[in-house]
């Protein structure tokens, strides 16, 4: 980790002087007094003084709000942290601060029956009309402060403004990607119990159409609170003569922005009052519903994109990602400073392999974020997309979702853009936000993260709770953030909140990831999951959504789901089966599988590998054994992973351990 020969980045004059990173530490030099002689002695203070640093945030961004400041940190707990408790604020009006002309505040490109579509671009004041007419549709509506809207829809203009409108009125706002099963949407949705679900009737994906009307026609069934359901025209309805959908209490987008001249009333809420719910998975039982805050995602994103990537106004970022995906929230969350978010609802290699590459090039992108996985199979096909767009905006690759490994770093500066940034970040829909991130002040090595952000107090923890460095440990947060969930929905005594993060290390945040930190603070590497929850191309869920799906099917008594996606590794998930008595797993049963998988639950956890076992491995209390079974697999041995003594059926782990034997061998392993 600290090799100077494998440095593929370092900052110039204008990062280590120019940098929004550079100007905030000349600000709290001239107006705290705070001066620092590194990087890391800025973090330290951050994470000691985490009140000062946070109160710096938002003094320094000039957050619009009202009620006093102080205290910043009523309760310095975890859980049960509570941040400016007398202050009233709404994301909105930080990012309507910027709508003062008709520069573009979104751009925006779909899929269209021949190929790709003509760019869309939404200036701040058309945006700015939009959410106003869709906000005072809502209050027609009887949608109140609190009630949560659900959104169904693709990465569009459409969701971005309704995602507005909904913050704006304090609203909660909750959404899904529209390639998710019916099943899997309404895991999560019940829980919340929407009052209006937003939704397409259909998208297109890599050159096909898909209709999804019998999916949202369910879902009403299934969901007795959603008063109405707003359609957006998707291209089946706005591409042809079909007629709408005939859901009930069906109201079309274009009756619901009809009002140009509605004002905006944006209402100015307590710091915590929930922004919007997203859905990380544990390994058992329903998806968690995490509710986070207005005040504190407006802060931690706006130090996050502004400090740490270094994103200016009317610069432009494009984030490869779902509408299911955090990191479309954090896409959407850089108009908070001004920037343009650029909407892709496009597959990336779709109609040509450099579709994507050349839309960057041709709209100036100063900042592209994507999952790991992308860069790894674009470097993997050969792409070299320097040949054919020279990406002269490009200063910064963003990847995040997975451990990029250190040939794809190299691959980036060389065949991507000579001299790009390449900002391996890492965090979660947890807190909305990175844990360890870049920094413009520093450099990057291939293979490395280069530091924990401002104010997250990252450590690696060995098995006793001590913060090692230099050696692999559990990715720990020993001080409170803002961007904390609030809480879990439905979770009425806290105690899923505590035992998802706090019941490892008491009173400090385990986020289940390995790492280890070259020095307190600075460049890290993430060693993948601790726990079991499959993270399958930067796209999380339990292990649970799979069964739910699989275990349905009449063939299978039972299975097992191993993600082993890990740092050099090419990414591969095994599906283990248990099949009834006189039941072959051939090849039409696998496709069976995977194809039920792929529209019950998820395309994007649709396994490379399905094996048939005699048993699953099982505690004495009955549950499955996925975490050992992927330690075996990734190479552990027997006697580290699980004592027989604590097993139901100790013979069915001699399967995995003559697997794991096979994968050590294979070519690329």
């Amino acid at each position: 980790m600290d090799s100077l020969s494998d440095i593929v980045w370092q900052p110039g004059a204008a990062e280590l002087d120019g940098s929004r990173m550079a100007h905030y530490l000349r600000w709290l030099e001239q107006t705290r007094d705070l001066r620092f002689a590194d990087y890391e002695a800025a973090w330290q203070w951050s994470c000691r003084d985490v009140g000062a640093f946070w109160s710096s945030i938002h003094e320094h961004f000039a957050v619009p709000g009202d009620g006093p400041v102080e205290p910043v940190l009523a309760q310095r707990t975890m859980p049960g942290a509570r941040w400016f408790p007398g202050r009233r604020v709404n994301f909105v009006e930080q990012v309507m601060a910027h709508a003062t002309d008709d520069r573009p505040a979104l751009l925006a490109r779909s899929e269209t029956a021949s190929g790709l579509g003509a760019t869309r671009a939404v200036s701040w004041a058309e945006l700015r009309a939009d959410v106003a007419s869709l906000a005072a549709t809502l209050k027609a509506l009887g949608v109140q402060r609190g009630d949560r809207v659900a959104s169904l829809l693709p990465n569009r203009v459409e969701t971005v403004v309704a995602f507005l409108a909904c913050a704006s009125l304090g609203v909660v706002w909750t959404s899904c990607s529209p390639d998710m099963g019916a099943g899997v949407v309404l895991d999560r949705l019940r829980q919340v119990e929407p009052v209006l679900l937003i939704a397409s009737e259909s998208y297109r994906w890599q050159g096909r159409l898909h209709d999804r009307s019998a999916v949202v026609s369910a879902l009403l069934s299934a969901l007795p609170s959603v008063r109405r359901v707003l359609h957006v025209a998707g291209p089946l309805v706005a591409e042809s003569t079909a007629p709408p959908p005939a859901w009930r209490d069906r109201l079309a987008w274009a009756d619901a922005v009809l009002d140009r001249d509605a004002p905006l009333d944006i209402e100015r809420l307590p710091f915590e009052h929930p922004l919007w719910i997203v859905y990380s998975s544990g390994t058992t039982g329903l998806p968690k519903a995490m509710v986070h805050g207005h005040g504190g995602v407006l802060l931690t994103l706006l130090k996050s994109l502004a400090l740490h990537h270094d994103l200016h106004a009317g610069e432009r970022l494009l984030f490869l990602s779902s509408t299911g995906w955090i990191v479309w929230n954090v896409l959407i969350a850089s108009l908070l400073v001004g920037a343009v978010p650029l909407l892709w609802d496009a597959h990336p290699g779709w109609p040509e392999s450099d579709s994507l590459w050349r839309w960057m090039d041709e709209q100036q992108v100063t900042h592209f974020g994507c999952g790991a996985a992308f860069l790894v199979g674009a470097m993997k096909a050969g792409l070299r997309p320097q040949e054919s767009v020279p990406l002269l905006a490009l200063r910064q690759v963003v990847v995040t979702g997975s451990p990029l490994p250190a040939e794809a770093f190299r691959w980036l500066v060389r065949d991507v853009k000579p001299g790009v940034w390449v900002a391996s970040v890492s965090g979660g829909t947890d807190i909305a936000g990175p844990f360890v991130g870049c920094c413009p002040l520093l450099p990057v090595r291939a293979g490395e993260i280069q530091c924990a952000e401002l104010g997250v107090a990252a450590h690696a923890f060995d098995d006793g709770g001590r913060a090692v460095v230099g050696e692999v440990g559990e990715l720990v947060i020993a001080e409170p953030m803002p961007s904390m969930p609030l809480y879990f929905w439905g979770d009425a005594q806290g105690q899923r909140y505590r035992d998802s993060y706090y019941e490892m290390f008491p009173g400090r945040w385990r986020h289940g990831d390995w790492i280890r930190f070259a020095s307190p603070g600075g460049a890290s590497v993430i060693y993948g999951r601790s726990d079991s929850t499959i993270n399958r191309h930067g796209v999380r869920i339990g292990s649970a959504e799979i069964y739910n799906v699989v275990e349905a099917c009449p063939e299978v008594a039972d299975s097992l789901v191993i993600d082993l996606e890990y740092l050099g590794r090419p990414s591969m998930l095994l599906l283990f089966v248990v099949l009834r008595p006189g039941v072959l797993l051939d090849d039409p049963l696998r496709e069976r599988l995977r194809r039920v998988i792929r529209e019950q639950g998820s395309p994007r956890h649709v396994p490379d590998r399905i094996e048939a076992v005699a048993e699953v491995p099982r505690t004495l209390t009955g549950k499955k054994m996925e975490v050992p079974v992927r330690r075996l697999l990734l190479g552990a041995e027997r006697g580290q992973v699980a004592s027989a003594d604590a097993m139901a059926n100790p013979a069915s782990l001699e399967f995995f351990v003559d697997l794991a034997a096979a994968l050590a061998h294979a070519p690329g392993r």
